[in-house]
């Protein structure tokens, strides 16, 4: 005889930003059960920003010594205990998520069940599987927080030879002698920079005509210009075919024809490699779910859907983080958690706000941005104007012999559109504009009237905003002209400015889901 459901408040399904609400609703009295079939704090803690992170900080401890010499320092790096350094990221999550799951199991609001979960009906889930295999659960509230897992292209043979994903890749404790990465987008790009600092000679193979297809246009072609010049990079291709012999791995190309005007023209590639790291985009686990069961519908790619509250199809279950799918990030799954408890928990409902999510990519160089990138505003055939302004003609930018530039996109008007970054620092440089986007006027002057620490690299934000612009779009097309939002010349409060005339004439030469980095490294999720 099958058992009663145990009854609670609320049920969340996943255990990354959905403890956010959880907690939230513990702290209120009610009862709540979270249920995980792994390590407790999810994507993220486990298996994505977190180790990835603390893993590229070694790499880039490691570059800057190999850059000594450019500053006149002498220096020899001895040795690298690669292996201590793996196991030191990987003991210390293992450490928090052990933490995450003793404070829930002493907890006595909190009932944890371990194990995976399916719905029976649309407040209702049972464990099929794990410690906990056999229990059911059922509340008035549930949260769908379930996550996402690495995708796997269509490649032939590809069940026949050895492969990484990121989930493997961040524990190996030894660094690939020749590594090939399929995929183009953020896992990609990071741990290229992650392995070949260590060593390995690193070959990416992309189906986009640049890496980090998402980005802004003019940057993801100036990173791709500056990871060329590191790595084999094959852009514009897609992995066809693996195959695997005496423990080399070759991965079969042809050139992707929605990347060239020529693709017939173009001859395929084969890449072989001792590893082959598959970052070709994320996968949401809803069909693990049983959502067949509920009243709760996904879109085409898999993803749940939700209305502007995260509210799903079937009342009373709501949804967030990356199985929603909006955007793969943990930040902005914190951001939906908060919305999700004020809509719970508060009087009036209020919707997600996505206006000014910022995204980062911590290669070499850093990407980050928000807003909206210029090839969008240009196919919505938008006025709008850009500047960009470089690293370099900065005193802080000059002395790190820095490279790189900051662009922005406003509109006529002076409100900003979207501000895009490479260079150093750059996951920290935006985020002045994001505040300046949300909690300022989001407009130039929210920039242009601080004050900014001189000579901190922060100068570049400044003199990004600071000078002339120029228009482009919609009654533009036809005529170019000075868009002027300067408040002057904008190198007279600078004494080191070595502008080359207008900045953005400079060149540095989607939220899709289909694409082989579409939801890459937006591994780093849940």
């Amino acid at each position: 005889m099958e058992s009663e459901p145990a009854e609670f408040d609320v049920l969340v399904i996943g255990s990354g930003s959905g403890l956010d609400v959880a907690n939230a609703a513990a702290r209120r009295g009610q009862s709540v059960a979270v249920v995980e079939k792994g390590p407790l704090g999810g994507t993220c803690l486990n298996r994505g920003c977190i180790p990835s992170k603390k893993l590229l900080y070694h790499a880039e401890v490691m570059e800057t010594v190999e850059r000594a010499d450019e500053f006149g320092i002498d220096v020899e790096v001895g040795d690298v205990d690669f292996a201590d350094i793996v196991r030191d990221v990987t003991d210390d999550v293992a450490e928090s998520a052990a933490s995450i799951h003793h404070g829930l199991q002493a907890s006595s609001q909190h009932t944890l069940l371990e194990g995976e979960g399916r719905f029976v009906d649309d407040r209702e889930i049972e464990i099929v599987d794990g410690p906990d295999a056999a229990k059911r659960a059922r509340a008035d509230t549930v949260l769908v927080a379930a996550g996402t897992r690495p995708a796997m292209p269509p490649i032939d043979g590809i069940d026949e030879v050895d492969y990484l994903t990121s989930t493997e890749a961040l524990q190996l404790e030894e660094p690939p002698e020749r590594l090939v990465v399929v995929g183009g987008g953020y896992i990609a790009a990071e741990l290229a920079h992650f392995f070949g600092t260590f060593g390995s000679e690193v070959s990416i193979v992309g189906r986009r005509p640049n890496l980090l297809p998402e980005a802004d246009e003019e940057v993801a072609a100036a990173f791709t210009d500056r990871y060329a010049d590191r790595y084999d990079v094959y852009a514009g291709y897609e992995a066809v075919a693996a195959s695997e012999t005496h423990g080399e791995v070759t991965v079969e190309a042809r050139p992707y024809p929605p990347a060239w005007h020529d693709p017939a023209d173009r001859d395929d590639v084969s890449v072989s490699g001792d590893a082959l790291l598959i970052a070709a985009g994320r996968r949401p686990n809803t069909d693990l779910l049983n959502l067949e069961a509920t009243g709760v519908e996904t879109d085409a790619d898999g993803f749940v859907v939700t209305d502007d509250y995260l509210r799903t199809t079937a009342d009373g279950v709501w949804a967030l983080g990356d199985v929603v799918g909006e955007y793969l990030l943990k930040h902005n799954a914190n951001h939906e958690a908060a919305t999700v408890v004020r809509n719970l928990f508060g009087d009036d409902l209020e919707p997600v706000d996505y206006s000014a999510m910022p995204f980062a990519v911590f290669g070499s160089p850093e990407v980050a941005g928000v807003g909206a990138r210029e090839q969008d505003l240009r196919e919505d055939d938008q006025a709008y104007a850009v500047r960009t302004y470089r690293y370099e003609d900065t005193a802080r930018g000059s002395a790190m012999k820095a490279e790189g530039f900051v662009k922005v996109l406003i509109e006529p008007d002076g409100r900003i559109l979207g501000c895009h970054v490479v260079g150093p620092e750059a996951s920290n440089l935006i985020e002045e504009v994001v505040v300046a986007m949300t909690a300022g006027t989001g407009t130039v002057w929210d920039i242009r009237e601080s004050v900014h620490v001189h000579p901190a690299l922060s100068e570049v934000v400044d003199r990004a905003f600071a000078g002339q612009f120029v228009r482009r779009g919609d009654e533009s097309q036809n005529h170019h002209h000075h868009h002027d939002h300067s408040t002057g010349d904008d190198s007279s409060h600078d004494d080191h400015d070595h502008s080359r005339g207008d900045d953005s004439s400079h060149d540095d030469h989607d939220h899709s889901r289909g694409d082989d980095s579409s939801h890459d490294d937006h591994d780093h999720g849940k």
